[in-house]
């Protein structure tokens, strides 16, 4: 069950001690408060885990600072989307916004090699309007003599040349809790220029005690990538555990899954999903057309399979694109034959633009066929003499 306080409700009036007074007195019942912070205001949660069946709806909304009560009825307890939940979610971070009802593109290096295709990178985004960008510094690796990124001592030029350039959000894959706190140190060191995104790989989407530790640190938001060999709900559940230890500014990514039923694309393609990861939870989708293609194979019409995949994830209302660009993909040290090329730049940009037209067009067209099909609504002037 979760209890919606009032916006902006005073933790040290006496209505919210008297509230958590009464909730520590309910029996097999614990509370966790989660705040989220708004630009203008601040909104509280409090859910409360254990024996809630017996809790009467109308009761609790009673109580003082309570708003409303929603009785949660999914498994993702903080993340998902209850029984009459409808409301509207969205975080900020450094400026950007992530919701369910936008779009947010992250294109840049898959794994960073110099300072000069960072920068190229960089100031090309800048031009086309850009805020956030993808940039690998932590890279796991298969294979245990590849290339596994700088690491640390890149982070530094990274930050700094994203703040020369005006870039907000940086995505950033972690395999470990110590790459956080090198993250954060060389925020601190450069003077917080940008922002980073931390990025769970598909390797580690069960890697429950990295889950945990990062659920800790609600500082950064999080990008989690599926499993690429469990299920959605699995996954799902791993982007529980983040929330559950506090860190609710989780985005969920798709990769496609790993079998050959997709061949020749690199992993079988699963944004069908993005609109059912909408509908289970509040959390936004991004999609990684990228790692699922790996390939710059295209039609006979030339438009490239990575276009085909991101257009049909961006349809289905994806809110977010992870997708790999390098200045000189024969120079890459990560993944360079799939990656995009710098003068397909704005061209991508302008494909997706099309695709995001198209999903806004559905959304009115939906919209449009619910008002048509409601019962005719009584009109509220008329008296009840004259009905």
């Amino acid at each position: 069950m979760i209890l919606i306080l009032h916006a902006d409700t005073d933790k040290d009036g006496a209505e919210y001690r008297q509230l958590m007074d009464f909730l520590s007195n309910l029996k097999n019942i614990q509370s966790r408060v989660h705040d989220e912070k708004g630009t203008q205001q601040v909104l509280t949660e409090i859910y409360l885990v254990g024996d809630t069946a017996s809790l009467v709806i109308e009761e609790m909304e009673s109580l003082p600072c309570v708003e409303r009560v929603v009785r949660v009825s999914e498994e993702y307890r903080v993340l998902g989307r209850h029984q009459d939940d409808v409301r509207p979610t969205h975080f900020e971070y450094n400026g950007v916004r992530f919701g369910q009802d936008n779009l947010n593109i992250f294109a840049g290096l898959c794994a960073v090699d110099t300072p000069e295709h960072v920068e190229q990178m960089m100031k090309a985004l800048k031009e086309h309007g850009q805020q956030c960008t993808r940039m690998g510094a932590y890279k796991p690796r298969t294979n245990p003599y590849s290339f596994q990124g700088h690491g640390k001592s890149c982070l530094p030029y990274v930050f700094e040349l994203a703040g020369k350039y005006d870039i907000k959000v940086i995505a950033m894959e972690v395999t470990h809790d110590k790459h956080v706190t090198e993250i954060h140190e060389a925020l601190e060191q450069t003077g917080h220029p940008t922002g980073v995104m931390l990025q769970i790989g598909t390797r580690n989407t069960q890697n429950f005690e990295l889950l945990k530790s990062i659920g800790r640190d609600p500082d950064l938001p999080v990008l989690l990538k599926r499993g690429f060999g469990i299920t959605l709900e699995e996954s799902l559940n791993a982007a529980e555990y983040l929330a559950s230890e506090g860190n609710r500014r989780v985005v969920f990514g798709l990769r496609g899954m790993k079998t050959n039923m997709g061949d020749p694309h690199r992993n079988f393609i699963d944004f069908a999903h993005v609109p059912v990861v909408q509908r289970l939870t509040r959390m936004p989708v991004c999609i990684d057309p990228s790692h699922s293609v790996g390939t710059r194979e295209c039609t006979p019409e030339g438009i490239l399979d990575v276009f085909h995949v991101t257009a049909q994830g961006v349809i289905a209302g994806a809110n977010m694109v992870l997708v790999d660009f390098h200045p000189a993909p024969s120079k890459a040290l990560v993944d360079g034959p799939q990656a995009l090329h710098m003068n397909e730049l704005g061209y991508f940009f302008d494909d997706i633009r099309i695709a995001r037209e198209a999903y806004e067009k559905r959304l009115a067209l939906a919209e449009a066929h619910r008002l048509a099909i409601l019962p005719p609504q009584p009109d509220p002037h008329l008296s009840v003499d004259k009905l």
